[in-house]
């Protein structure tokens, strides 16, 4: 296999220049924080204090507004105001769907808009956040993945989409008010626009301050980050956030999965399960899922399901597989599996002894579930013969 296989678009991947002017305190670490107060004029030993008092008031209280940081001296919160601003992603857009399903279209610096989902569940409420304007990655069955990849998110940007749903879930508490447990935003998913692990510091940092005790204070058991399988990231992932990961797997063989996730040319399947298998803290209770795409005479055989089965087991990986009904999307080279066919497939995992749900279809109607975001400011429409062309099907 040649290492230089390509696998991604030809396209930079650096954050474009951010507009000049006042500091933005959101997306800044603990550390960042207290030394940029300190780089603008707090003294050095009131600057852990005063990192504390802000970050609280940012994460904790979701105050924007320096003047309303009573615990502050008054000519402090002025000094603040001079030199700092407290800004997240701006909604454009709010949709909500029959089944509760919310999605946000939120524009970022640059003018440039990215896609994100609010879940509402019985028992969680799961926010799938973007981490990429676009995506690099091209899966061909993928909505999002015919968008070229603009730029990489910000710490700020990515962290500021929890605080903007948040805002939208009405779910700040008052400073002072009984602390009510109950979570309307309980789970994070980096499942939305981009591949996580092509953004890996940023993606960290706001995951480190949406996990941070003193703020935000969701459990790390609470995020789940999802890759393609970028290898040489994944133990790191562990090391240094500690979330549950997720895995978009969705074929059984090289050949199949090349197509489906070009990434799997740089690192094939065996590789990628060895990366897996050796996941850090990885255990029955905190199980690698299995994202697996139903495709319509694709990767849907019997087949197929012995031999994801063989995968896990011959790796000794504690895993769930998560089957997910494509969610057709104008122009997808691709058809849903039938119902009869996800069941059976299901069936098999199941009698092997792993849990397969099947993920329940969320905010369809609203082109907001798995595999559809797209922003709507890529407005160029491919047409079918396009899509095939560059998935590699053409002729088939």
């Amino acid at each position: 296999m040649s290492p230089k296989a390509p696998i991604t678009q030809d396209v930079m991947t650096i954050p474009r220049k951010l507009p000049e002017g006042k500091v933005n305190l959101v997306g800044l670490t603990r550390d960042q924080l207290r030394a940029t107060l300190i780089e603008h004029g707090t003294p050095e030993k009131q600057a852990k204090m005063r990192t504390g008092q802000i970050w609280q008031w940012i994460y904790q209280w979701g105050v924007r507004d320096f003047a309303l940081m009573t615990n502050l001296a008054k000519a402090y919160r002025a000094q603040l105001a001079e030199s700092f601003v407290i800004e997240i992603p701006e909604v454009v857009t709010r949709q909500v769907s029959e089944d509760g399903t919310r999605k946000y279209l939120c524009r970022i610096a640059g003018g440039h808009e990215v896609e994100v989902v609010y879940i509402p569940e019985e028992d969680r409420g799961t926010l799938c956040i973007s981490s990429q304007v676009g995506c690099t990655l091209t899966c061909s069955f993928c909505h999002t993945g015919t968008q070229k990849l603009v730029r990489n998110l910000t710490s700020a940007e990515i962290v500021g989409q929890v605080m903007m749903a948040r805002d939208d879930l009405e779910e700040w508490p008052t400073p002072g008010a009984p602390k009510d447990e109950t979570r309307l935003l309980s789970n994070i998913v980096l499942m939305g626009m981009g591949e996580p692990l092509y953004n890996f510091e940023n993606v960290r940092d706001a995951m480190k301050i949406a996990m941070d005790p003193e703020g935000i204070s969701l459990s790390r058991r609470r995020i789940t980050l999802s890759t393609s399988g970028v290898v040489p990231e994944i133990a790191r992932t562990a090391e240094e956030i500690g979330c549950l990961l997720a895995i978009s797997f969705h074929a059984t063989t090289d050949e199949t999965r090349d197509v489906l996730v070009p990434i799997n040319k740089r690192w094939n399947i065996e590789e990628l399960l060895q990366a897996l298998a050796s996941y850090p803290n990885v255990s029955n209770s905190e199980r690698i899922t299995f994202e697996y795409v139903m495709l319509d005479g694709v990767n849907d055989s019997d087949e197929d399901a012995h031999r994801l089965i063989n995968h896990i087991k011959r790796h000794k990986i504690p895993a769930k597989i998560n089957l997910i009904p494509f969610n057709e999307w104008p122009g997808a080279p691709y058809k849903r599996s039938s119902n009869n066919r996800i069941r059976a497939f299901a069936n098999i995992i199941y009698q092997a002894g792993y849990a397969s749900p099947i993920r329940k279809t969320r905010g369809e109607d609203i082109m907001a579930a798995c595999g559809q975001l797209k922003s709507a400011t890529e407005r160029a429409r491919k047409s079918r013969k396009q899509i095939e062309a560059e998935a590699g099907l053409s002729g088939n």
